[in-house]
């Protein structure tokens, strides 16, 4: 086994240089000792990028991404065999874990309980990422509140052949109806194809009142700029940019900042000011410039806890919509149908069945007699 190697302080390129995919390093990051096992192992064929070059990555970028994942429960989005291999998310912990790896429990709608990581400091981003942890993907409530999430989440994302000058289009909007209503929103990239714009909410709502106050929000962006953004559901229905209010419904989770990205050039998910998001290019942030991009001017989100903002607005806004006859909207599948949520049936499908239950002169069929 190697000997214990310190976070920080080592020949840039190790990883990259390291021999053998079996080797076994050991890495001390704030007075713990966090071993790499298959150091080697190539995570990013393309880009030539193995386990450790992720795990010194995450080192790297520790105190931003804990910012945007730390203090939270976290989905493990586990790319064993790199990202051309099967990847898979694992809710529950490892049982086999360090015991300073903290832990809380979660109850999902499905009924069902799980233990889920709760990354502190950066030897835990390093562990996580040496279980082939590429992305974090952090709930939206804090660990000792599970209850009342403190974060707004507005997802914006294109549907297949929407470029990226569309979406910056759309984040204008969401920038101004923002402002409106009192928010502060703090963009990123996705890493992926979207844009992600986060605000920090006072913990003082439900699951169900933050997805409200989110569905009211998509559907006043599609309002100002009906042929660019959609609210719809179905995707049968989408164009353009949609804007996907159920990401903010109990138990889901979307990858949160600075994390690194199944793409062939290691993208990560990139926090900027409103100004870059205007002017920037994804691709220009990857696993390999975001460090001293970092090192050179900090974090962007840096004061995202410093005023946490009051969801009223939006609500209000909700209240409104509802009175013009906008309820609720469809939830995900695997959710429990709500009281006041329209039919979960794609409406294709709710055409067919209207169609099949009229006579080819127009006049409905009768209904067949019980018994």
């Amino acid at each position: 086994m190697a000997g214990p190697l310190t976070a920080t302080g080592r020949r840039r390129g190790y990883a990259r240089g390291v021999a053998s995919k079996s080797e076994r390093v050991v890495l001390e990051v704030g007075g713990r000792e966090v071993a790499v096992t298959n150091p080697g192992k190539v995570y990013f064929p393309e880009a030539g990028i193995a386990k450790l070059e992720v795990v010194e990555y995450y080192l790297a970028v520790a105190e931003g991404a804990l910012r945007g994942a730390g203090g939270r429960p976290n989905v493990l989005v586990r790319y064993a065999d790199g990202i051309h291999g099967e990847h898979f998310y694992q809710k529950r912990a490892p049982a086999s874990r360090p015991d300073w790896i903290e832990v809380v429990t979660l109850r999902f709608p499905s009924g069902r309980s799980a233990e889920e990581v709760v990354p502190r400091n950066a030897a835990a981003l390093a562990w996580m990422a040496n279980l082939g942890c590429l992305e974090l993907h952090p709930h939206p409530v804090r660990a000792e509140d599970l209850d009342h999430p403190d974060e707004l989440r507005v997802d914006l994302d294109p549907v297949p052949g929407v470029e990226w000058p569309q979406l910056v289009d759309v984040a204008r909007v969401v920038r101004e109806v923002l402002a409106e209503h009192g928010l502060a929103g703090w963009p990123k990239t996705s890493g992926s194809r979207g844009i992600h714009v986060n605000v920090r909410i006072e913990r003082r709502w439900a699951f169900k009142e933050v997805r409200r106050a989110a569905l009211a929000f998509a559907r006043e962006v599609e309002r100002r700029v009906p042929a660019l953004a959609t609210s719809k559901w179905w995707k049968e229905e989408r164009h353009g940019v949609f804007l996907d209010y159920n990401q903010n419904a109990k138990d889901r989770t979307v990858a949160g900042a600075y994390s690194v990205r199944p793409r062939p050039d290691a993208r990560v998910s990139a926090p900027v000011s409103w100004d870059e998001l205007f002017e920037c290019r994804p691709e220009e942030f990857t696993l390999r410039t975001m460090p001293a991009r970092f090192a050179a001017i900090g974090d962007r989100h840096a004061g995202i806890d410093d005023a946490p903002c009051s969801l009223e607005p939006l609500l209000e806004l909700s209240a409104r919509q509802e009175a013009e006859g906008q309820g609720d909207a469809p939830w995900p599948p695997h959710y429990a149908k709500q009281a006041d949520e329209p039919l979960r049936v794609q409406p294709s499908r709710r055409k067919k069945a209207q169609a099949k239950k009229v006579r080819p002169g127009g006049r409905p069929r009768p209904a067949r007699p019980e018994g």
